[in-house]
């Protein structure tokens, strides 16, 4: 018996790990995404003028 709740916890400790993970490179993506558009966007207005 504790060896299967010793296992379950282990089993939800590394999921909750995974979706950190995975929500955490979800967020760099988009804030890396972001700053291209903002450079990008840049240097159109500067080339413009």
């Amino acid at each position: 018996m504790n060896k299967s709740l010793f296992t379950v916890l282990i089993a939800v400790i590394g999921g909750i790990a995974a979706i950190t993970a995975a929500v955490t490179a979800f967020l760099i993506f988009k804030e890396k995404q972001r700053r291209d558009e903002e450079e990008l966007e840049h240097y159109l207005d500067s080339s413009i003028q």
